[in-house]
């Protein structure tokens, strides 16, 4: 086993590692000084009093729970560890912050365009109420019974958490460098290559996005990180001399 993390290349090998440490420091900091870091760190809506400019870097190491961080730290070194080994450290690390911060970009504009509708949707006393006693009214573990509102609340309240949107841009790598790689499903347990995989993760992702708004799986981060990738990937081909 210790082997086997020793070979893992540096970048991947300390995303891993910053990300574990900062779950166990979630939920010591949540016991015992009963601050939740995931409202510190995570990233707010541009337009709320909670939004740190810093939350655009911090909420990439921030999860809501162990299955979270699992799922997103597997698919980080099942993927991660091959580019990083073709690509170098330097290229590897640039590409997964680029990803990430196109995730960041995609799911504000996206929300920025729901706040904005929302804004002119709503009665001027309501979009007030939301933005002046909303926070409190999430905190006290309650919400509005006036959906607008409710999603409205959501947008300015609820931070995004997560190293998905930098993980899908990683997926979207691989599948592209390696399209015709052979990975094995988990659910069903059958083979599929590398560019149908992709392919059907981000039609899902777009798919659900259009579908669902309301979820709290920010699916157009997920988007953004594949799009943003994809774009950082076409620029580097350029040069095929040094791309791989």
């Amino acid at each position: 086993m210790n082997d086997t993390f020793k070979n893992i290349p540096p970048v991947v090998k300390n995303l891993i590692l910053i990300n574990v440490i900062m779950l166990l420091a979630t939920w010591t900091f949540s016991s015992v000084f009963s601050i939740d870091l995931n409202r510190v760190l995570g990233l707010h809506f541009i337009k709320s009093p909670q939004f740190r400019p810093y939350q655009i870097i911090t909420h990439m190491f921030m999860h809501g729970g162990l299955m979270h961080l699992f799922f997103n730290m597997f698919a980080l070194w099942m993927f991660g560890r091959v580019l990083e080994t073709v690509w170098g450290p330097k290229r590897f690390f640039i590409y997964y912050f680029v990803s990430g911060l196109g995730a960041v970009f995609l799911h504000t504009l996206v929300n920025y365009i729901h706040y904005v509708s929302l804004k002119n949707s709503l009665p001027v006393e309501n979009f007030n109420y939301v933005i002046e006693h909303g926070y409190d009214i999430f905190m006290q573990g309650k919400g509005f019974t006036y959906s607008k509102m409710q999603k409205l609340n959501e947008i300015m309240v609820v931070p995004t958490v997560g190293a998905s949107g930098a993980v899908f841009g990683v997926l979207l790598a691989f599948g592209m460098l390696f399209p015709n790689t052979q990975l094995m499903l988990l659910f069903p347990p059958i083979p599929i290559k590398a560019k149908y995989f992709v392919i059907f993760y981000g039609g899902l992702e777009l798919w659900l996005g259009l579908t669902r708004p309301g979820s709290n799986i920010a699916h157009f981060a997920h988007l953004g990180g594949m799009l943003f990738g994809f774009i950082l990937i076409k620029l580097w081909k350029k040069d095929r001399k040094t791309f791989f």
